[in-house]
């Protein structure tokens, strides 16, 4: 389905200066940036993934609940979810280089959540859970290109296709994932458990893994086929599914046990299970797969773990509720300024 133009979605960069301390005078290159979002406070956190070291703070619009990054770490966008009373109805987009925030209206639709850029960064797909839509949008202009009805309740998160021919949805309320073609618009739903939440797509594009929170299940798509391929047995309220780079592990997320599980993709057999702190959900991994972060909303901290000895190195703060994360490749930041 596509949607009449929405008029200029883009409504302008917002100038948002960032608290950076201590004070300098020249732009200070960072190699990269972990983008986390801390949904109490409607803030984007830059943290150096090195350190943990938080170097700047930016705004969003309310309940910011995900976040996708362009591929040269340049523009990140965020979902706005907003909350129970005042849902939300728009994207934040974040200029990591110039420390700038602008925003997107995505009227009349609402409860934007799971989001993904395609690799060329000119298209947007996000999810409308109030609305029961997913979106693309052209990520210069804002403008809604289009919508597809999934005809299932709540759809939650995202993946695409590495082809980019199809994006697969996991919907909570149905216990499914959507397959949706995005050459011929059609769609088709895969059941697969109940509060079907987290997902994710393997490096070589073969098989998407949901997260099924209260099956206390992980199912397995063929993508070929979009059929499930195999069903796994996972507790603990499983909520987030995150593939290393190199394919070989699956991490995941429980918050109803606090502790994060990591599965060998090619048996499938679970490999370790390790605690983390309280709620843990949002996950992200690092390009060279060596370390992952765990947001646990709950404890208002992010565990970093090392994915070899699967060892918790620490934990460092952000902000309150943090959740979802993304990684920025080559950022620059600005010169920090001093806030009155």
């Amino acid at each position: 389905m596509n949607p009449p133009a929405r008029g200029p979605a883009v409504l302008g960069l917002i100038a948002a200066l960032a608290a950076f301390a201590p004070p300098c005078t020249a732009p200070r290159p960072v190699a990269d940036l972990l983008v986390v979002l801390n949904k109490s406070d409607d803030q984007a956190a830059l943290v150096d993934p090195a350190t943990g070291r938080v170097l700047g703070k930016l705004p969003t619009g309310r309940g910011p609940h995900e976040v996708a990054v362009t591929r040269d770490g340049r523009l990140a966008f965020v979902t706005n979810y907003g909350t129970a009373s005042a849902p939300g109805r728009t994207l934040t987009v974040l200029d990591l280089r110039r420390s700038t925030a602008g925003t997107i209206a995505i009227e009349p639709y609402t409860k934007p959540h799971g989001i993904a850029i395609s690799r060329d960064g000119t298209r947007v797909w996000v999810t409308c859970e109030g609305s029961g839509a997913v979106l693309e949008l052209d990520a210069g202009s804002g403008r809604i290109a289009h919508a597809w009805p999934t005809g299932q309740e709540v759809s939650h998160m995202l993946v695409a296709s590495r082809d980019e021919r199809k994006l697969y949805v996991a919907n909570i309320a149905s216990g499914s994932c959507t397959a949706i073609d995005l050459v011929s618009g059609e769609t088709h739903s895969i059941p697969t458990g109940a509060g079907a939440e987290g997902i994710d797509i393997a490096p070589d594009g073969g098989e998407v893994w949901v997260a099924n929170r209260e099956a206390n299940t992980l199912s397995v798509i063929d993508t070929r086929a979009d059929t499930v391929r195999a069903v796994i047995a996972s507790a603990g309220l499983p909520i987030r599914v995150r593939f290393t780079p190199d394919g070989r592990r699956a991490w995941m997320s429980n918050s109803g046990s606090d502790r994060v599980s990591v599965f060998d993709t090619g048996t499938r057999r679970l490999v370790a299970s390790l605690a983390v702190g309280s709620t843990p959900v949002g996950i992200a991994i690092s390009p060279d797969g060596r370390r992952v972060f765990v947001a646990n909303t709950a404890a208002d901290r992010i565990s970093v773990i090392d994915a070899r000895t699967r060892m918790v190195l620490g934990t460092f703060a952000t902000g309150r509720e943090p959740d979802g994360m993304a990684w920025a490749r080559a950022a620059r930041l600005p010169p920090p300024r001093r806030t009155r």
